[in-house]
This record gives structure tokens, sequence and C-alpha cells, in this order.
């Protein structure tokens, strides 16, 4: 008879970790349950339910009767994702802390874990996704260094791991795995991968998972929750004011108390307005925060943006863009945001230019590009720059007319 696998299950209190927990077990696996720490809420004076998330870990580990442990990465989450966030801030960016948690949290330090420290055959979470690989596939990943030189063996027989939409598509979180390393994908299992969420609830419902189906949706990051935004930020980042100041006109409008606290495309607190104003525009030199008097304003839409090297989820890019070095897929830059046609150019660098076939609001530095082929998810790339706007182009078109009227 065939050894019992080990799967330890990443834990979050919420329901999908549960039921994923739930699946392996009455699927004959060994299964451990982890819950992790990422954030110390004594640090500060907001509310988080860590506490409360472990407590409810460990009863569903309970009523599974499988072992149940904690692993602590306050230190690493501040040092690799927190940190990070802030400087993206002050650089005038808005970065995405889910991507970057998955990345250097879940599926590296938790992973190695998993693999290394408990021993286990492969790792497990609650998001709604699946792999190219079968379940017998995942537990005949050995666990491989990566190798060191900057070039792999050409010759080196290689099939990757894809990475491709969870059945359930309004809740498909492949957009937040599209930075997770290849090593760890091939040793990852998605148990909720042709589930829908409300069979999931109707599953942990006949459980007696009562304790977890009654918690709201975790929305956002743990530690800043519920709170305002400007509020938390201005904890960690000097107030830096600067002045809210009209695309349109150059006229000051108002102040702000720092680029950071605001994004492109949010509506701008601006006093004695009438009107909303939208964000469209940041200069962190002046501390200029630039505006437009409507949320579809022309300054708001641009259909081109250059990313850093982009992050392919099989390591290497597709064949057909390395042949070409053009490609037709999908993008999106927020999670289930409607998909949209674009044709991607791939750079010397490994850094891609995205064109749109139309273009997008509020496109915004710091957030992650990510692309689709199909239900397959290609991987993602941090946008660093944006083409010009609908508006500037717009201006550019008027002056050109009256040059050759004049």
């Amino acid at each position: 008879m065939a050894l019992i696998k080990h799967v330890v299950c990443a834990m979050s209190g919420g329901v999908d970790s549960s039921v994923a927990a739930l699946l392996l077990k009455r699927r004959g696996y060994n299964v451990t349950g982890v819950f992790m720490k990422n954030w110390d809420s004594l640090d500060e004076k907001g509310v988080c339910t860590t506490e409360k998330d472990c407590e409810d870990a460990y009863r569903v580990c309970q009523s599974l009767d499988v072992p149940f442990h904690q692993v602590s990465y306050v230190k690493e989450y501040w040092h690799e994702v927190f940190s990070n966030l802030l400087k993206e801030y002050e650089r005038g960016r808005t970065p995405n802390p889910d991507i970057l948690c998955n990345k250097h949290i879940k599926f590296n330090h938790f992973h190695k874990y998993a693999i290394d420290t408990l021993g286990s055959d492969a790792m497990a979470t609650g998001h709604y996704a699946r792999t190219s690989q079968e379940d017998d596939e995942v537990f005949e990943q050995a666990h491989t260094a990566p190798p060191t030189t900057l070039f792999r063996d050409r010759f080196e027989i290689r099939n990757p791991v894809k990475l491709y939409k969870g059945a359930d598509l309004l809740k498909d979180q492949t957009f937040f795995l599209s930075q997770i390393p290849q090593q760890a994908l091939r040793q990852t299992m998605f148990p909720l991968a042709g589930l829908t969420k409300e069979f999931v609830k109707k599953m942990a419902a006949e459980a007696g998972f009562h304790h977890v189906l009654k918690k709201k949706e975790s929305m956002g990051i743990c530690f800043i929750g519920e709170r305002n935004f400007e509020n938390f930020i201005l904890e960690y980042l000097e107030p830096k004011p600067g002045n809210f100041v009209s695309i349109e006109d150059g006229t000051v409008m108002g102040t702000h108390k720092g680029w950071f606290t605001l994004t492109l495309g949010q509506r701008a607190r601006i006093g004695g307005q009438r009107d909303a104003w939208f964000v469209v525009d940041k200069d962190i030199v002046t501390g200029d925060v630039f505006v437009a008097p409507t949320t579809n304003h022309p300054a708001l839409f641009r259909d081109t943006v250059r990313t850093e090297r982009f992050h392919w989820v099989t390591e290497d890019p597709p064949p057909e863009l390395v042949r070409t070095q053009m490609m037709d897929c999908h993008f999106r830059f927020i999670h289930q945001m409607p998909l949209v046609a674009c044709t991607v150019t791939l750079n010397m660098d490994g850094s891609v230019w995205i064109l749109l076939s139309q273009p997008v609001r509020a496109l915004t530095p710091g957030q992650f590009a990510v692309l689709y082929k199909g239900d397959e998810c290609l991987g993602s790339g941090k946008i660093t720059q944006l083409g010009p706007s609908e508006f500037t182009l717009q201006k550019g078109r008027q002056m050109l007319r009256e040059a050759a009227e004049g």
C-alpha cells in the first residue's frame, strides 16, 4: 500500500482554508493545519483580529482531529512586504500588499517551513485557483535547489506547472498568485480549484464550522482592516503637505497631507469644493497632486503601461513572445476588473510594454499588470511607467492643428 501523503494546509481561520483542510482529510491525506501570524497587532492603535482568527483555525483543526501549529512571520513581513510598501508610497506609487505577501511570505517562507521543517510532501491553501498538475504529480516534485548559474542548461527537460483560473470565476484568485515562484507552485495543492464559493459554504455548514461561516469576508489586509487609510499611513510616514492643482488650468484648489495618502482615480477631498474632483497625477518633487473635475476625465485614461522585469509563472516567457517579441493576450491590474485585450512587447531587460485595446481608467504605478491567455494566468509585473493620458494626447493634437492652421 502506498504511504499516506503528508500535506500542510495554511489555515487563516476563514471558511475557505477550513474547507480545504476538510477536503484533504476526507481524501485520506495526513493533514497538518498551520496558522500564520504576519502582523503584530500590539504595535499599533488599530484592532486586528489575529488572535480570534488563530482560535477559529485551531477549532477547525480540533474538529478534524489534525495537528495544529502556529508560525510567526511578523519580522519577515515587516522587512520584505511592509517596508517595501512604505518605500513605494514615498515614490508616489500604490503597491499591492496581497500579491507581495503571497510571493514573499506564503509561497516562500511558509512553503519552506511546510516542506523543510515539517517534512510535508506538499502544501495546500484555500485559494480559488488550479494548476496544470494532478495531485499525484504534486507529490512527485522533489525539492530541488534553484540553479546557481544565471541561465539554466538549455537542454534540461522541463515541464513547468501552469496556473489556471479557479472554477468560480467570481472568486478566482489567480490575480493574487501571479508572482508566486514556480518551485512553490509545483508543490502546492488548491483543494477548492473546482468548487464555487456557495458550495464551499454549504460544505462548511454540513461539517459544523458555524463559527467560521458567521465571519465576514476578509477584505483587504488584516492590519489596515476597516480603518481610515490616510490616518494609518501617517502613523508611518511624515506628513508632506502639498497643493491640489487643477490639471486643466494650473489653479491651486486646496492642500493635502502627502501624495502617498492618495492614489490615482480616487476622489480628492478638497475643502470648499461643491463638486467632486479626482486625482489624475502626482509630482513627488514639488508635492503637487493634480486633480480633474469629473470621474471620467480624459486625464484619467491611458492605453499603455511598462512594467519592471516581468515574472512569468512558468519562469520563461511564452515561446510565441520569445519568437516574435510580441503577443496578444488579456490584462487586468485590479482583481475582478473585466479583462482587457492587449498586445505585449518583450524588452531586452525582461520588462514588457503593454498596449491595451482601449484606454483604461486610473492605471497606477506600483500596481501589478497581470496577464492572461485564455484560462491561464501567465504572471505579472509591477507597473513602473505610464503612457500619455488621453488628455495629453488631445492637447497635443490640438497644438498640431493650431500650428498647421497658423
